[in-house]
């Protein structure tokens, strides 16, 4: 095998397998804020005397900031901190240079919590949103993410996507001795929960369309074999252990197939698998390395790794094999391609002068766009409005994750202390 697709073909077990695992503080730093993004103002909720047991809109602040899209306004530059709207003074806001403005309280109703918020346009002073929720005291930070997706899709006109997951794979190293954990978490990285211990290597996590199962590569047999567990029960089965290499799953859109590369006939190639009869159907057959399948959201043709042109590059083939067509010409190294759900941008690995890096390409206007900074940044992932991309990388020696905007290029690195975290796949709506 040639020694770059190689690594790329077995998901690169040698890249950096360091410290990792779920049990620990999740650390959140944002690197570099928005840039031209919509200024806007979440004033703390009101608590009627008992605080909330979460600050809602220090997370939505996080949230909106995280996006790229928003530029919330610090909390010490506030002049006053209104809960409803009929207490805003509007002459303040807009004299912060603010454009909208969030209020909200929250009270205890017996055994939950009633919360109400407001969104209001400062120029204006029109209410654009006014909501009320009754949650219990464990789903208050969920709420504050559905807020955060209902103030995304009023200003911007597309869903939000911070009421989603990402799964991942958690290292813990202690001595000799290595621990892999797969694990689901909140997008923002809060509450992650693992679903599988295993001393052996986890890689490749990949959600199913709706949400329910995740297929992964597990090396608990000392070879490669891929298996898809469901989340909520535990329950799992082995769905590829051919011969030689079994690797990179990824779901076809309806959910029925997963695409894989598998070497058992004496090629390194991208199958079909039909997941309740384990039936196989070749989709490349080429002497080089084909790897890294990802489905367009159509199902209709997917996008894959191979070195067919002497070096890593992205191709596009039919679902049934063929009119295979090289997409990517960007330097001599572009790899791990995830398609945003709209299908309109093909994120990837892109080797620069300054090593590897998320990159995009808009695959209408053939334009390409380097977000991250390098350089040891692998597995790129589109959030489920294809707006954000959440990546593996590595600061002061630590696998972490990092998120990047497609707008504004705001930056975020999401770490647990002490532990190395790689793999991510953010899920689907």
């Amino acid at each position: 095998m040639n020694g770059s697709l190689k690594a790329l073909a077995v998901t690169a077990l040698t890249l950096g397998m360091l410290p990792g695992l779920a049990k620990a503080e999740l650390v959140v730093e944002i690197t570099r804020g928005a840039e031209a993004a919509l200024p806007i103002a979440v004033a703390d909720f009101g608590d009627h005397g008992e605080a909330l047991p979460e600050d809602m809109a220090g997370i939505i602040r996080d949230n909106l900031l995280r996006s790229g899209q928003f530029d919330p306004l610090p909390r010490e530059e506030f002049i006053d901190n209104p809960t409803r709207s009929d207490d805003v003074r509007f002459e303040n806001w807009r004299a912060l240079g603010v454009d909208s403005l969030v209020v909200g309280e929250g009270r205890r109703n017996g055994p939950d919590y009633q919360i109400r918020f407001e969104l209001l346009d400062v120029f204006t002073g029109e209410r654009l949103i006014g909501r009320s929720f009754n949650a219990f005291r464990p789903a208050l930070r969920s709420l504050a993410h559905v807020i955060s997706d209902s103030i995304y899709e009023e200003l911007l006109g597309r869903p939000g996507a911070f009421n989603t997951r990402v799964a991942y794979v958690a290292i813990d190293e202690q001595g000799d001795e290595r621990e892999f954990q797969l694990i689901v978490a909140d997008a923002d990285g809060h509450d992650p929960q693992s679903i599988l211990t295993s001393p052996e290597p986890l890689l490749s996590p990949a959600w199913s369309p709706d949400r329910e199962r995740l297929a992964y590569v597990s090396f608990e047999d000392r070879r490669s074999e891929i298996y898809v567990q469901d989340i909520g029960t535990g329950e799992r089965q082995n769905v590829a252990s051919f011969r030689g290499l079994n690797s990179a799953p990824a779901w076809s859109p309806d959910g029925t197939r997963l695409a894989v590369t598998l070497s058992r006939d004496g090629q390194t190639d991208i199958y079909a698998l039909d997941i309740d009869s384990g039936e196989t159907t070749r989709i490349t057959d080429h002497y080089a390395i084909d790897t890294e399948a990802a489905w367009s959201p159509d199902g209709e043709s997917l996008y894959f790794t191979s070195d067919r042109g002497g070096s890593p590059q992205i191709y596009r083939v039919n679902a049934d094999g063929g009119n295979v067509q090289r997409i990517t010409y960007e330097g001599n190294y572009n790899a791990s391609p995830d398609i945003s759900p709209n299908g309109d941008q093909l994120a990837m690995i892109h080797r620069s002068d300054n090593g590897f890096r998320v990159a995009v390409q808009d695959l209408e206007r053939h334009r390409f766009r380097i977000l991250s900074e390098g350089p040891h940044d692998e597995s790129p992932s589109f959030a489920p409005n294809g707006d954000m991309v959440v990546y593996a990388t590595r600061q002061n020696g630590v696998g972490v994750l990092g998120t990047v905007s497609l707008y504004g290029e705001a930056r975020n690195i999401m770490a647990t202390e002490g532990l190395t975290l790689r793999e991510p796949a953010w899920s689907p709506d």
